[in-house]
């Protein structure tokens, strides 16, 4: 790779990259919403319609066992009010919905002990690197015991073109399964994993979405099979230092030192 090349990633990634000095404005003008469920899929599908409601900004989901899982997002406080209303009602139509609450601007103290910053998420999302599932329609199964999750993800993959992209335990004998592909793939995947769940188990939910948002695609679970970490940048040293590097060193002469050749006498005792 030549160094303009290495420059011009350089570049591009100290552009992609929020000033600290912005977040933090942007962090103390945010608000704070959350909402609760008792099913991964039900949670999920509430952060999506979140999302798509009004602008803001997923942060992730905190699990706390027994099931209870929460959707956090940011953003100014009309849009996390509205985005955590229209959560609420998702949730509620599950009939999964535990709780919810906005919190119009969240004290720096809460920021550095709770998991609601922004910043943590996009830390998490370099770490992990992307997907190669990322922009197909997503599916997930939950079940309640795991030989119910692995027998309805077999049955999803083998009646659909579908793949498996990873699964999620939140306690209580609570199992998803997630699936990728095309929509009608997806959905016939699920509902063949369905039937195959009740008669192995006990089936708790179901979810479908279309069309999931880059927000959304960072917070999922994803094998580590299909994530594709970029590669490290090569590190760049000034010129003199790398001549050095070209330069070679000579090596000291080793001291010849000739054999004793041991007396005939010797030689023959030894032999005998």
């Amino acid at each position: 790779m030549s160094e303009l090349e290495i420059k011009s990633r350089l570049a591009s990634r100290q552009r992609s990259r929020p000033n600290p000095v912005t977040r933090q404005r942007v962090m103390k003008e945010s608000a704070l919403g959350l909402v609760s469920t008792r099913s991964f899929p039900a949670v999920v599908g509430t952060a999506d319609m979140m999302l798509k409601s009004a602008g803001v900004t997923l942060v992730g989901y905190e699990k706390i066992g027994s099931g209870y899982c929460t959707a956090i997002v940011r953003g100014k406080t009309a849009d996390v009010r509205l985005a955590v209303e229209e959560g609420a009602k998702t949730a509620e139509q599950f009939g999964q919905l535990v709780g919810k609450m906005v919190l119009p601007r969240p004290l720096p103290n809460l920021e550095v002990i709770f998991p609601i910053g922004t910043h943590s998420i996009e830390v998490a999302q370099e770490q992990r690197g992307y997907s190669r599932l990322s922009n197909q329609s997503l599916g997930l199964l939950e079940t309640r015991g795991f030989p119910a999750m692995v027998g309805a993800a077999d049955a999803m993959l083998k009646s659909a073109d579908v793949q498996l992209a990873g699964y999620e335990t939140i306690g209580d004998g609570l199992c998803t399964a997630i699936v990728r592909g095309t929509v009608a793939n997806v959905a016939v995947a699920v509902e063949a994993g369905m039937y195959e769940a009740e008669r192995i188990g006990e089936f708790s939910a179901v979810m479908v979405i279309p069309r999931p948002l880059e927000d959304l695609e960072h917070t999922l679970p994803v094998a580590e099979y299909w994530l594709e970490k970029p590669d490290p940048l090569p590190l760049l040293m000034p010129k003199s230092d790398r001549q050095k590097q070209r330069e070679t060193i000579a090596l000291p002469e080793l001291e010849k030192v000739p054999l004793r050749l041991q007396k005939k006498e010797q030689i023959e005792e030894f032999l005998e």
